[in-house]
Parts: structure tokens; sequence; C-alpha cells
């Protein structure tokens, strides 16, 4: 186990979360003290499911609290705070904007805002490749400009840019993470891809895609993602010259979404199960995917698992789970079933 962790303060916001729960569970296996904001206590979440809160720290309350933010900085006194709080579904963005705009955007303003009155605090955020917005020239590099056009994209820009000025004129120390499209188990949200596709098939019904299936995309998996933010956190405390950088994580493996439906129902023994389509997608990039170099010249970061074993772990983690919920109704979350280009 790597001690860098081992007694340090950490806060985590949306910890109760898909990506902030991985990363949570994480830092309490590496030792850490750990502190989550927490808006609502999710049933379904991992955390709960596996009695990890019991052994956190739990503040009751959401990021656009500004007062709530500054007496969790000031009392708890972080080494480090993950920021994962967020409306994180493209379609209820696309559909509901406003509650998007004030978790992401007002959200993080606050808590940088908390974070710049505790000058020893460093902070990661969970910005998204989302975030770059749509671009002629692909993979994305984190030199480029970021431009977001669709709601949730929109405010995944600004919440980075805002980021980007605490860092450059208020000396916060900061680092910015852009990953692409996190899957693995603990994530309840049926209405992406692949835990929607993966639970379709383990029930024997055909997916219905959102889309024509042509968007192009790239994946991480949460362990992976969960790596990359302890290291960008211990990175961050130790050089001076990460303050203010950004960092893509991602496989580098670029497929259309109909190829990643095809790809797990291989995995699954269930080609059989073609997907049926909607036709365009509404509220989405045509073609995204990044590239990590950085991260790995600088911080010697690199993947765990590879695309098969990350989506061979997940296949059996939903069969698990559905196993175990085999006499719960399962409810899918956001405002449509059919599953997004993500």
């Amino acid at each position: 186990m790597d001690t860098f962790w081992q007694g340090k303060a950490v806060v985590v916001t949306g910890a109760t979360g898909f990506v902030g729960g991985w990363t949570a569970k994480r830092l309490l296996a590496e030792g850490a003290e750990v502190t989550a904001l927490v808006r609502d206590r999710v049933s379904r979440s991992m955390l709960i499911q596996e009695n990890l809160l019991e052994k956190i720290t739990v503040v009751a309350g959401d990021v656009e609290s500004f007062p709530l933010l500054c007496r969790l900085i000031a009392e708890y006194e972080p080494h480090t705070v993950f920021h994962f709080a967020a409306q994180s579904l493209v379609g209820t963005a696309q559909k509901c904007p406003l509650n998007t705009f004030h978790t992401n955007i007002m959200g993080t303003w606050n808590l940088l805002e908390a974070c710049r009155c505790q000058a020893k605090t460093s902070l990661v955020l969970a910005s998204s490749d989302k975030a770059y917005g749509p671009s002629k020239s692909l993979p994305y590099r984190e030199s480029y400009p970021l431009q977001g056009t669709h709601p949730y994209d929109v405010s995944k820009t600004c919440a980075d840019l805002i980021a980007q000025v605490y860092a450059r004129d208020y000396g916060v120390r900061l680092a910015i993470v852009r990953c692409a499209n996190i899957f693995g188990g603990g994530d309840t949200n049926l209405s992406r891809l692949i835990p929607g596709v993966i639970c379709d098939a383990l029930r024997g019904k055909k997916l219905t895609l959102r889309s024509d299936g042509a968007a192009i995309r790239d994946l991480l998996y949460v362990k992976d993602a969960a790596d990359a933010y302890l290291r960008v956190g211990q990175l961050l405390a130790e050089r001076d010259l990460l303050v203010g950088e950004a960092f893509n994580f991602s496989y580098e493996v670029h497929l259309t979404v109909r190829e990643i439906v095809n790809l797990v129902l291989e995995i699954m023994g269930r080609s059989d199960l073609e997907p049926e389509s909607r036709g365009t997608c509404h509220g989405e990039i045509a073609e995204q995917y990044l590239d990590a170099s950085k991260a790995r010249e600088y911080l010697g970061w690199a993947p765990r698992y590879s695309l098969r074993e990350a989506l061979e772990e997940t296949i059996e983690w939903y069969s698990r789970w559905l196993n175990k919920d085999a006499e719960k109704p399962i409810k899918d979350a956001g405002f449509d079933t059919a599953r997004a280009c993500v």
C-alpha cells in the first residue's frame, strides 16, 4: 500500500456518486481520513452498499451553499479536496440546464473561493473531455481551447476555466483532471451506455440507442480513473509545477458507440442482441477522444487494465448486482431509458 495518503485529512465532494465513490474507497484503503460532502443519501451508492460510509465523516449539504463550504474547509482543514460533486448526466442537463449550471458552475466557484481562504489546501477538480467542446482537430490535447456548446459541456467548460483563474490569479493550489467516458461497476445510472447495455443483455433484452451509433468516444475504467485522481493529488502536493495544470486520462482507443456495444455483447456471448436505434442523438458531440501523453510523461501514469479486462470486471459486477437485487425493481436514472452516446 502506498503510504502517502496515510493519516491525511481529505475531503471528497460527490462521494456517493460513481467516480467520487471509487476515489473515496481508494483513499480509505490507503489510510486517509476522509470527510465527504453528501447532498443525498443515495441508497444504491457503492459507499452505502459496502458500508463504507460508516468509515467516513459525513457533512450533509451541497456545493451550492457557500457558507457550508467555508465551514467545511475551515473546520476540517483538508490536505486535499477532490471535487466530484456535479450534475453528471448529459441528457438531464439538456432537459434541465439551470440545475446543471447551478451545481456544476456555482458549486465549483463556491468551493474554489472556500479553498482560496485556506491556503494550505490543494484541490483536484474533476473536469471532463466534454469541456473541450467540438473540435476539428482530434485527439484533444490539454493546450486546446475549451469551448463547450451544449448545456452539460458548457457547465464543464465554465468550471474548468474558473478553476484556471483561481490557480493563475489567486494562487490556489489546484490541478484539473479531464477524463474520457468513465465506466465500471457501481454506476447505477442505467441511461449511460455501458451499464445500460450490460444490464439489458443480462436480462436478455435488446438495447435501444438514442443515436445511430456512429458517435466516436474513448473510455477509461473507473479504477484507473481513481488511480489517476490519487496520482494527481499526490504529485500536486509534491511539485509546484503541477499547480494550474490540466491532464487528460483515457485508454486512447476511440470507438464508435456501436463498436462499444458490439464489444460488450461479444464479451458477454450475446451478439444476437443487435441494438436498435432511434436516429440522431441531440445535444451530444459527434466525435470525442483524448491524447493522454502529458499524463504519461509528467505523471508517470499508465492504466492498470486493458479495455477488455475492464469490461470483463464491469460485466461481473453488474451480474452480481442484478442477482442481489433480483427481487427489487430496477429503475433507470434520467428522463429517457434509451441509451445515450456516452
